[in-house]
């Protein structure tokens, strides 16, 4: 079946299209690519992109901007944590009980001669040299 010319449009899809009027345009293919990309890794359509690029959306991508920095921050703050927790040697103070890192070459030094004079070691190779 073929539309018909007559057919009458609703009171609000008129004025739907007199505020929001349609626009073609025509793009070397490279472009058409490129805003493609754009469309599915950014989420945005290409009325979005238009109006990146007219000014109108600065505010609303560099609030975006705004919340990859922050979550940036946070999953890096979350991973040095969860490292630091793992990776971390500690030790007691002698005195009141607190809880040291061990970061003073001094400190990583005495540690490294206690172990070595205390034939600290892997227990295959101990093993092997009996």
């Amino acid at each position: 079946m073929a539309k018909t010319a007559n057919k009458r449009k609703a009171p609000s899809r008129i004025r739907y299209e007199r505020n929001h009027p349609t626009v073609s345009c025509r793009v070397p293919k490279t472009v058409y690519d490129r805003l493609q990309t754009i469309k599915k890794t950014d989420s945005k359509s290409f009325a979005d992109v238009l109006k990146v690029g007219l000014g109108l959306l600065e505010v609303r991508a560099k609030g975006e901007a705004e919340i990859k920095r922050q979550g940036y921050a946070q999953g890096y703050k979350k991973g040095y944590a969860d490292a630091e927790r793992t990776y971390n040697v500690t030790y007691p103070c002698n005195v009141c009980g607190e809880i040291l890192p061990v970061e003073h070459a001094n400190v990583k030094e005495a540690i490294k001669q206690y172990l070595q004079e205390h034939n600290w070691g892997h227990q295959e190779c101990h093993e092997k040299s009996r």
